[in-house]
């Protein structure tokens, strides 16, 4: 089957955009935040326990992120100015109160990201779909004191009819369509969606557990795709995000490379350190100047 939520667009036949202080790249960082439960299999180091109940070494693994992981990606992203997007389980909210709190010094932007990292979202009827967003954005706005505008699925999971559920909950955009480097207009029964990039490849779970990278490798990529997108941007701004997670990002020997890569970049002028929802509030009003629907 085609779906029709957006348009083929090559992105060489897309009218120029100017990025704010005309910077040639805009750069967001999305650090996911998740809660896993106990019971259920989810991201994993060791496949061999994987299957277990419960799975205590590789729930181990994952808890580092929320008790350590979290407070030195915290400490990297605040050193090199950048606020990160967060792509947020509700169910962190509850269980791991003390990391919102200093999200919210560092005032970081929130996105939905589904109840918790073990229930995705591919296989519940509309209804039952419905009140798990609702549910999600309502948890999130109550304790971050705002709504979010943006939303990643938890393992990138969309049903035929969540974009359609989140446009109608008032949520902007999605990240789960990694297919560009600028954001792009979709379609829903509830009014305008946009897509802003976002990468499974400069993202540390595909990094580590799948291409199996080293950190030093991990950092020549993020470096790699950060020099042809700033080049590309002499012509065409672009759009670059690296994509982490605390348990894994999060421990020493990660870290150092991830910092020596932001200072890097950040050091670069024409780059704009941004959130996900400014670079959606800026393509909207390009678009709205005459140029840059996809």
């Amino acid at each position: 089957m085609h779906h029709d939520r957006f348009d083929y667009s090559p992105i060489i036949d897309r009218p120029n955009l100017r990025l704010p202080g005309n910077a040639r790249v805009a750069l967001w960082v999305v650090p996911n935040i998740e809660h896993f439960l106990f019971d259920r299999p989810s991201t994993s180091l060791v496949p061999f326990t994987a299957p277990f109940v419960p799975d205590v070494l590789n729930y181990g693994w994952r808890d580092y992120g929320v008790r350590v992981g979290i407070w030195r990606l915290m400490e990297a992203l605040e050193r090199h100015g950048i606020r990160g997007t967060v792509a947020l389980n509700s169910d962190v909210c509850d269980r791991y109160p003390r990391i919102i709190e200093e999200g919210l010094k560092l005032k970081w932007d929130w996105m939905g990201h589904g109840t918790n990292n073990s229930t995705l979202l591919n296989s519940q009827d509309k209804a039952e779909e419905q009140g798990i967003v609702k549910g999600v954005l309502h948890k999130i706005s109550q304790a971050t004191g705002r709504r979010p505008k943006g939303w990643l699925g938890p393992a990138l999971t969309e049903s035929f009819n969540t974009l359609d559920i989140l446009a109608e909950e008032g949520v902007e955009f999605v990240a789960d369509w990694c297919n560009d480097d600028l954001p792009y207009q979709m379609r829903t029964t509830a009014g305008k969606m946009y897509s802003i990039p976002y990468s499974l490849e400069i993202n540390d779970i595909c990094a580590f557990l799948d291409l199996k990278k080293s950190a030093d490798e991990f950092y020549r990529m993020i470096m790699d795709q950060f020099e042809v997108l700033y080049e590309e941007g002499k012509k065409s701004p672009r759009v670059m995000s690296i994509c982490l997670h605390p348990f894994i990002i999060g421990h020493p020997f990660r870290i150092k490379y991830l910092n020596r890569a932001l200072a890097e970049i950040a050091a670069n002028d024409g780059v704009w350190l941004a959130t996900g929802t400014e670079i959606i509030e800026w393509f909207k009003k390009e678009s709205e100047a005459g140029g840059g629907r996809g």
